[in-house]
This record gives structure tokens, C-alpha cells and sequence, in this order.
């Protein structure tokens, strides 16, 4: 019976299309309303809770029901990180208060350095803040929002194809993965960045179902605006994107070749347009491009962004990866890096299952006609989620853990399609079998992660487990059991699946995080030994030591600070706040100066300018290794009268890994040449007073 055709909605997502329909047994037909059986026309309200005719009675209010979870879970406590990233909103800041800086993603609104991505994220967040004024709320509301948009974008993509249901489990895994909890609540570009590869995904099946250049230009433009949001990373799901429409797309072949061409060259624009417009201002009419030794994106992206990512040599870095068997400052690469102890709690939870399903989906559409649609859709969710995890897994250069999050809606979207897939197979062996694996293989995994922390006891890893194996083979004797039980066999398997992410989401939300290397989690103590990845901890050189500390779940917390000047890692890797009179102090005739201090590193600077709401000069860029001003620049502006003060305490690595030395030359000369001043603890040089 496993031939038998369900009715579906069609390529357009209207009853009636010629798309190829899915196949499943009887019992798997979607439950339909026939139009004609409904009293009257349905006003707004009522097709907007009923959704499209075609779908189940349940879809649409169960899925306005996750999208309202999804929004209170990300929402509920989401002011507790504060400024979160204060290396981003310090630049969301300056974006808010002067458009040059909005365009260029400066750190200051003087504009003296952009800070080391793409601004489009700051664009955003930039745009809130002018409308709701500088406060935490504003900066992290729009991405609590690009949250709940790509669990429904997730959901719209995975139902065309393979029903409502599978459309729900997809969003509701994506919607639990602890490191989506976290960045969808946290301020760095990762957050859009992944709305925008779901959305890829969403206009390719479009593409693929219609053969549409149309559509396959709208992929080129979400993708390049992806690279405007965090660079080359956007482009891992490029190569099966285009792949599925050139084996799927039902039109010829030479089609296919020329409309993913005009799909490239869409992408380039989209993104070229801005890479144009800054490579060709002048460096004197622009900020210097933060990350960069030569004042140039086109370096930046390749470089410090791009190529040094995967080698480990990113100039001006903190320092190099570790070799494929070994750790380095970022932690060992190989090929189970995602299952690691730092890593694992992050992503994985549901990766051994997802694998099994997407197998497993691709076996049984294997004598599938060429344009199917199922093994396209495979293809595209797929693709991304073993070409971005095989990277994030070799990867040598700098990598952190929330860099995951970028696998999460790939997961949910394979293992709904897979889970529906292999149930309405289920008369044969691969379906069965595969469904009882996946379901054994999350609650197996599960355990493992859940044993590594003791935030929540023992009875959460062993009843997962239970009811996990349970549920594993309860499904292989499903065709033997009464119709009425089969459900509760179906909830205890995704219960077991979800519990432990689930409980790890709600632990991450209901925190807060801040800094620049953040982790999701419980803030529980770790049952396990520490593991071979950086763990949210800040990397440490040779004899420098700092005042931030670890949280038990891997977030960066500062320790104790002086007036707010950072010390040690915890100004580079985290911003303090300034006190009262540090404020004040700054702000006192403002007006004549075009920066009120400046400061080593972009943390530091930071959180003056967060404090102050006035441009603070970041100097080196992010980790002070930028030429960025140089020194005879700096003599300058203070030749000029245009900086106030310069913050002692400030932490840069200078040349370390082949950075400038600009900064430690200009730190040297301001100790040697002006006088300190003491602002309630904190040392300041004022740059009007030299030494007599």
C-alpha cells in the first residue's frame, strides 16, 4: 500500500496542481474540507486561523501556536543579556546616531573603524534603535523576531512537500536547539544570517518545482544579502541549492544551466553592489575596514573572514587552529568535532538521526523520476546540513561554538521530512527500521549529552532514555499493535527526542549572555571533563592573564572591573560599564571633540561608548591588531584637538599572528607624553595635558 497517492497541495500550494504528489499509505492522507462543505465565505480572521483548504483541520492553529511559543521563549527574558555583544551594539549604537556609520557598519559614529563583518545584521538592528530608542530591548527584539520567522519559514518549506505534520516537527526542533535559542536572542549576525539561508532554501524549492528563473534570482538575492551579513559562510549552501535545481528543475537542461547562472550573478549583485561602493570611496572618505591589514573588505573577506578560517591563519588573530587529530586555540577539528563536549550540547542533540533519516529518505526515493520533488527537497536541506557541518568539523582557524547555529534549521527540516517519510513507508523494512534507529539513536545521544551536566539530576537522562528505547521498539511492532495506541508510541518518541533540548533551550533563555564568546545551556557544574574546544572560554597566551571568568555552562562573565575600562581578557573579550563620574568625565565638553576617548581593542571602546553614547575611537580594531590609526595618524587627531582621552587598560594582542604594532606604539607614546589622570580608579590619559 505504500504506493498509494495522498492528496497534497500542488508546486503552487493550491489544490489541483500537476506537481508530482508524495506517496504514502491510506491512513496517511492528510484529513481535507472540501470547500463546498463550508457555510459562507470565511472573512479574515477565520482563513487565517483555518489556513489553506486543503490542509488538515489542526495545521494552521497548531502552527500559530508554535510561532507564539516560539516568540515567548525567545522573548520572555530577553533584556536579561543586556547589551549582550557590546562589540555589535556599540556599532548599532553609532549606526542609530550618524548614517555614514549605518552604512558602513562603523563601531563609532565618527566612523574611524567598521568593525570585522558586514553590516547588513547592524542595519537591523540599527534601524529598531532609531525607532524605539538605544536600549537593550531594541537592539534584541529584531532577532528574537528572525527567530520565530525562520521557524515558520522552516515549517512553510518542509509542509509543500511533505505535509503539515513534518512542517511542524521540522519547526519545533529548530525552535528547541539550544544554540538557536541563544543566538536568536543574542546580537551577533548569525541570526540573520540564518533566516536568510532558510530563506534560500524556501525560494529554491520554489524554483525547483516551477523551473523558474524568477525564483532562482530571489535565491541569488537572499544569498547575497547573506554575504553582506556574515560573508562567505552563506555560501556552504550554495553548492546542493544549486545542484537540486539542476538535477530536479522539470525543464531542459540547457534551462537549468542558465538559470542557475542568473541566479550567480543576482547573488554577486545583491552583495556587490555595497563591496563596489567601498573598495572605491576613498580611504580618507570611510572608515578603516575593521579585520583587515591593508584597509580592504576584498582582504577581510578572504582573508581574516574567508581562506584563514579553514587554514587557521588569520592575520592579526589571536592565534592559529589546531591540526586535524590535535586541539589548537580553537579547539581539534576532525570529523566528530560536532559531537565533542564543547561543542555537542550546542547542535547535536539530533544530528545521529537526522543522518539515519536523511539516508534513509534518500533510499526510498531512489527510483524516484528525475524532477521529484521529495529527493529535491532532500537534496537542498541535506546538502546544507553535511557540507557546513563537514567545514565547521575541519575548520582550523578561529571557530566558536555558536557558529552551529547555522546547521539548526537543516536539522529540523531533515528530520521532519525524514521522520514522515519513513512512517508512511513504514509497510517496508527501510521505513520502519530507519524510524525505530533515528528514534533510538536522539534518545541514546541524548543520555550521553544530558550525562554531562548536572543541571537536571538524573531523572531527565534516564527517563529520556526509557522512554526513547520504549518508543524505538514499539515502532517496529506498530503494524501489529491497535490503531489507538499507535499516537501515544508516535508523543513518546518526539518527546524523547525533544526533552533534552528542550530543557537546554529553556535553561539558555532564562540567563543572560554576554561577551563575545557565549554558549547555550544550563549554568549547571559540567559532570564531564572539560573538552578539547575553546568551551566559551576566552583563549589565553603565554603570561597574560585577565579578570573574566568562565560561567559553569561556557559563557564569559567579567569579573571584577576598575571604572569600566576592562581589564585583562575581559576588554577584549567582553565590555565593562563605565561608572557615573567615568561618564561624566568623558562627557564634559563633548561637543569639542570629535572622539571623547579612545581605547585599545573594540571591547574596551565599547563599553565607554555604550556608557556614553558618545564615538569612542576603537584602536586595532577588535583585537588591537589593526593598523588602525597608525601612530603618526593618531599624533595627529591629537595634534588636532580631536580626542579627549585615552583609556588606560586596554587589551589588544598588537602583532600577535602578524598584526600591526600600532597600537602598543601608540599606547607607549601616550604613557610617555601625556599626563594620567585618575577617574574613580580608573586610569585615563588626557590628551589635552602633556607632560611639562
Amino acid at each position: 500500500m505504500d504506493t498509494m497517492t495522498l492528496t497534497t497541495t500542488g508546486a503552487t500550494g493550491t489544490a489541483g496542481s500537476t506537481a508530482p504528489a508524495p506517496v504514502g499509505p491510506a491512513d496517511a492522507r492528510p484529513q481535507t474540507t472540501h470547500p463546498a462543505s463550508r457555510a459562507g465565505r470565511p472573512g479574515r480572521l477565520q482563513r487565517l486561523w483555518r489556513g489553506a483548504d486543503a490542509d488538515p483541520s489542526w495545521a494552521r492553529p497548531a502552527l500559530l501556536g508554535l510561532l507564539l511559543v516560539t516568540l515567548v521563549l525567545y522573548t520572555w527574558n530577553l533584556t536579561a543579556s543586556g547589551y549582550a555583544n557590546s562589540f555589535y551594539s556599540a556599532a548599532v549604537q553609532a549606526g542609530s546616531d550618524s548614517w555614514k556609520a549605518f552604512f558602513f557598519g562603523s563601531s563609532d559614529a565618527a566612523s574611524s573603524i567598521t568593525v570585522d563583518k558586514p553590516p547588513a545584521s547592524l542595519w537591523v538592528m540599527a534601524l529598531s534603535v532609531r525607532l524605539l530608542g538605544l536600549s537593550s530591548f531594541a537592539i534584541l527584539l529584531p532577532q528574537a523576531l528572525m527567530g520565530v520567522a525562520t521557524v515558520g519559514v522552516v515549517y512553510t518549506t518542509v509542509k509543500r512537500h511533505f505535509g503539515a505534520a513534518a512542517g511542524l516537527i521540522a519547526g519545533v526542533v529548530l525552535a528547541l536547539t539550544p544554540v538557536a535559542a541563544l543566538m536568536f536572542t543574542f546580537n551577533n549576525p548569525d541570526a540573520l544570517l540564518t533566516l536568510l539561508m532558510a530563506l534560500g532554501a524556501w525560494a529554491t524549492i520554489k524554483a525547483i518545482e516551477q523551473a523558474s528563473p524568477k525564483w532562482m534570482m530571489i535565491v541569488g538575492v537572499f544569498i547575497g544579502l547573506g554575504f553582506l551579513t556574515k560573508t562567505l559562510q552563506v555560501l556552504l549552501v550554495v553548492p546542493f541549492f544549486g545542484l537540486a535545481y539542476l538535477i530536479a528543475a522539470p525543464t531542459t537542461l540547457r534551462k537549468r544551466i542558465v538559470h542557475s547562472l542568473l541566479a550567480v550573478g543576482t547573488m554577486v549583485l545583491s552583495a556587490g553592489w555595497w563591496v563596489a561602493i567601498v573598495e572605491l570611496v576613498p580611504a580618507s572618505a570611510r572608515p578603516y575596514i575593521g579585520g583587515s591589514q591593508t584597509n580592504s573588505f576584498l582582504e577581510l573577506t578572504f582573508g581574516y573572514n574567508g581562506l584563514g578560517r579553514l587554514s587557521g591563519d588569520e592575520t592579526g588573530s589571536v592565534g592559529g587552529g589546531g591540526a586535524t587529530a590535535g586541539g589548537g586555540m580553537w579547539g581539534s577539528t576532525g570529523l566528530f568535532r560536532m559531537f565533542s563536549s564543547s561543542v555537542g550540547d550546542q547542535i547535536s542533540w539530533l544530528i545521529p538521526s537526522a543522518l539515519i533519516l536523511l539516508a534513509a529518505g534518500l533510499w526510498l526515493r531512489g527510483r524516484r523520476p528525475r524532477t521529484d520533488l521529495r529527493r529535491a527537497a532532500y537534496l537542498v536541506w541535506g546538502g546544507w546540513l553535511v557540507v557546513t557541518m563537514l567545514v565547521f568539523s575541519f575548520m582550523a582557524g578561529i571557530f566558536h561554538e555558536y557558529y552551529t547555529v547555522a546547521l539548526a534549521p537543516a536539522i529540523g527540516a531533515v528530520v521532519g521530512m525524514g521522520a514522515v517519510e519513513a512512517w508512511q513507508r513504514r509497510s517496508s523494512a527501510v521505513g520502519t527500521i530507519a524510524l525505530a534507529a533515528a528514534t533510538a539513536a536522539a534518545a541514546t545521544w541524548s543520555f550521553i549529552l544530558l550525562s554531562r551536566t548536572t543541571a537536571y539530576g538524573d531523572w531527565l537522562r534516564i527517563s529520556v532514555l526509557a522512554v526513547g528505547m520504549a518508543a524505538a521498539l514499539l515502532i517496529l511492532a506498530t503494524r501489529w499493535m491497535h490503531a489507538r495506541a499507535v499516537p501515544f508510541v508516535l508523543a513518546a518518541a518526539l518527546v524523547a527526542g525533544l526533552a533534552g533540548s528542550g530543557a537546554y533551550a529553556v535553561s539558555t533563555t532564562a540567563q543572560g549572555h554576554s561577551g563575545s564568546i557565549v554558549t547555550a545551556g544550563p549554568a549547571g557544574s559540567s559532570r564531564g571533563p572539560g573538552g578539547g574546544g575553546m568551551g566559551g572560554t576566552p583563549p589565553q597566551l603565554p603570561g597574560q592573564t585577565g579578570t573574566t571568568q568562565q560561567g559553569a555552562n561556557g559563557t564569559t562573565q567579567g569579573g571584577p572591573q576598575t571604572g569600566g575600562t576592562g581589564g585583562g581578557m575581559g576588554g577584549l573579550l567582553d565590555a565593562s560599564t563605565p561608572s557615573t563620574a567615568v561618564v561624566a568625565a568623558l562627557s564634559a565638553d563633548a561637543g569639542s571633540y570629535t572622539w571623547v576617548a579612545a581605547a585599545v581593542g573594540s571591547q574596551t571602546a565599547a563599553g565607554l561608548q555604550l556608557g556614553t553614547q558618545l564615538p569612542v575611537m576603537a584602536i586595532g580594531g577588535f583585537n588591537g591588531s589593526d593598523p588602525s590609526p597608525t601612530l603618526a595618524q593618531f599624533q595627529q587627531y591629537v595634534a588636532n584637538g580631536q580626542i579627549h582621552y585615552f583609556a588606560g587598560g586596554g587589551r589588544g594582542f598588537g602583532n600577535q599572528n602578524g598584526g600591526s604594532s600600532a597600537s602598543s606604539e601608540i599606547s607607549s607614546w601616550v604613557q610617555a607624553n601625556f599626563t594620567s589622570v585618575t577617574i574613580d580608579g580608573s586610569t585615563f590619559y588626557d590628551l589635552t595635558q602633556p607632560l611639562q
